[in-house]
């Protein structure tokens, strides 16, 4: 579905990840795990096509219109005045655009989604009134009714209580049954180890990628501290072409 060849992204001419190369398998499921400023929400923003590459390529095999990507909520603007009906009606936005009819259903498959997520009986309420879990609902309601084959989610359990997040993994779970590829950025080990089967371990450069158990190795988390403690973001600008060779501990399994 996704592959990354020799990958490079750059703020300030400063690598934010370095020379990653691997790929997501169609119909898997995903963590992308790793220190703060690892680089995390960058490689999903460029499988996006949000950030341009500095070096290296993203190829996607599936067209932009049935990719879904959630940001993090602190991205999100909350103060605009949208109704929770009318935000997840944008997931249908690809199928209407800009002046299409809402049909009687897709207002249908919009109410699904609410009384989906549980929020049944705020679709009138103002998503600057809700909580953040109920808010997360809201946009996970919305990438539902989107229907993607790709879903990149960046940090979706953060701050979340932990009923939401039970209800959010168990809507996970059910697009991983039904053959849609997700990826998701995460904090958590032991969530990623318990829901997710494939990891790719990141800090800045590729520490590990394939089957999570291998992945969350000891030995794997600690290089991928001692990676990020060592990055110094007043080094001298990477140079694109040079590669850095392979760690023993690097895994490039899809």
């Amino acid at each position: 579905m996704v592959k990354l060849d020799n990958l490079t992204v750059s703020y300030r001419q400063h690598p934010a990840l370095h020379h990653i190369s691997g790929e997501f398998a169609r119909g898997s499921l995903t963590a992308v795990i790793g220190p703060n400023g690892s680089g995390k929400s960058t490689l999903l923003k460029s499988v996006m096509g949000l950030l341009r590459p500095e070096g290296g390529r993203v190829s996607v095999q599936v067209p932009s219109a049935r990719i879904a990507y959630l940001a993090q909520l602190t991205e999100i603007d909350r103060s605009f005045p949208l109704s929770v009906q009318d935000c997840v009606l944008l997931g249908c936005w690809s199928a209407v655009g800009a002046w299409g009819r809402v049909t009687p259903a897709l207002l249908q498959r919009v109410q699904a989604a609410v009384v989906g997520v549980g929020l049944a009986g705020f679709e009138q309420r103002s998503v600057g009134s809700l909580s953040s879990g109920q808010l997360q609902r809201v946009l996970f309601a919305r990438l539902m009714v989107q229907e993607a084959d790709l879903i990149l989610l960046d940090e979706p359990f953060n701050a979340m209580d932990s009923r939401t997040t039970e209800a959010l993994l168990a809507l996970i779970h059910r697009w991983h049954a039904e053959g849609r590829t997700v990826m998701a950025v995460l904090h958590d080990d032991e969530q990623v180890r318990q829901h997710f089967p494939q990891t790719v371990l990141l800090a800045r450069e590729l520490v590990a990628w394939g089957d999570t158990a291998s992945a969350l190795s000891q030995p794997n988390l600690r290089r991928a501290r001692a990676l990020s403690e060592a990055w110094d973001d007043n080094a001298d600008i990477c140079h694109i072409g040079e590669a850095p060779a392979p760690a023993p501990a690097l895994r490039r399994a899809a």
